[in-house]
Formats: structure tokens, sequence, C-alpha cells
């Protein structure tokens, strides 16, 4: 959940010229899920009204279209939409494509996903104010698309070499 809550984050100011950034008051968002592919840099997005697990079963499909052939790991955390009854049909289906793995909990450094969205509330929502979610989904998107033109800076960026 990408929040229009006015996150503060280290900033530098003249000297008796703080900043000020102003707030509604209010907890509204935008709610992303995504995959980051640790080989090519890839990354697959949407944005959803609610996390269900209905959207994150049609999450998994469009990552599926995405990767028509090969194998699909996927790291989670532990939220209950991953782990919905709804998915067991699709899973089973997919049992040799599609695998789900789940780090232990507070191992965000597992997931690269977790990267992308600390980069993406640096470089979008941080030390901003947005009057409108419209801002915030327009910025996120633009966001998205600037750094997908360079799949190699996401990988040098969020993906672990060994």
């Amino acid at each position: 959940m990408i929040r229009d809550y006015q996150a503060i984050q280290k900033t530098w100011f003249l000297r008796g010229k703080q900043r000020i950034i102003p707030t509604t008051g209010k907890h509204r968002g935008v709610k992303l899920l995504a995959t980051v592919d640790y080989g090519t840099g890839k990354i697959v997005w949407q944005e959803e009204e609610q996390y269900t697990a209905e959207t994150f079963l049609s999450f998994l499909k469009k990552v599926i279209d995405e990767y028509p052939t090969g194998k699909i790991v996927m790291v989670l955390d532990n939220a209950r939409i991953h782990h919905a009854k709804l998915l067991t049909p699709l899973l089973m289906e997919m049992n040799d494509r599609l695998e789900l793995v789940f780090p232990p909990p507070y191992s965000p450094q597992f997931n690269a996903v977790e990267g992308l969205w600390k980069w993406l509330k640096s470089d979008v929502i941080n030390n901003v104010f947005y009057h409108t979610v419209t801002e915030i989904r327009t910025n996120v998107q633009q966001f998205m698309e600037e750094i997908m033109k360079v799949p190699l800076t996401i990988i040098d960026r969020l993906c672990v070499r060994f």
C-alpha cells in the first residue's frame, strides 16, 4: 500500500528554512501487487482497489500469462491472501510451473519486491504532499514506467548476486 500520509524521509534545507509538509490527516493510497524477475529485471505489476484472495488470484494469472513457459518461483510474505484456499485449484493446475516460497516472518531482505516498494516510496511518496489519490497513481505509474525502461538498473538495485 502506497499511502498518502506524507512520510518524512531524510532531507536537507537551509538553516532557518525548515521544510513544511502539509497533510490531509487521511489514510488514502494506492494498493499495488508486483513481481521482480531476478534474471531479467522485468517487473509485472498492477494496482488494485483492495487486497483480497480474488485480486491475488487475478495477479497470479497475470504473472503466468507474462511467463507462458518455464518455472515461476514467487517469494511472498505471509499475508493471508497468499495462503487462501481460493488459490488451491490454480496451484494444483500449475504445480509443475508455479512455486510459492514463504520466507520466515520479518525477513524482507529475501524479497526483491520489498526493495521495490522502498525505492518507490523514496522517489515518489516521501517528503511530498499529494492533494488526491489520482496524483499518487499518476506518479506511481510514471515511476514504474521509467524504471522498467532500464532493467539492468532494477537488477543492480534490487537483486542479490551470488
